[in-house]
């Protein structure tokens, strides 16, 4: 299982259910190894986390750049 979590307020924004996707299919191969340290986990049980940006973090961000600089912005 493949769970998308906001890595801002760490909404749980979707999951993907499926065993026989590849990482070429989600676009990981696109990430550099430092991009895939950063967003991707993996888990004990299997299970893949990836900390992607929801929609309202991301129109908080773009709202307010500032809070770009703080560690946590929006929790």
């Amino acid at each position: 299982m493949i769970k998308y979590i906001c890595r801002h307020c760490h909404t749980f924004v979707g999951e993907i259910n499926q065993q026989a996707i590849t990482e070429q299919q989600l676009g990981f191969h696109f990430l550099t190894p430092d991009e895939r340290r950063d967003i991707i986990s993996y888990n004990t049980n299997g299970d893949v986390t990836v900390r992607v940006v929801c929609d309202y973090c991301h129109e908080a961000l773009e709202a307010n750049p500032e809070l770009s600089l703080l560690a946590s912005p929006l929790q």
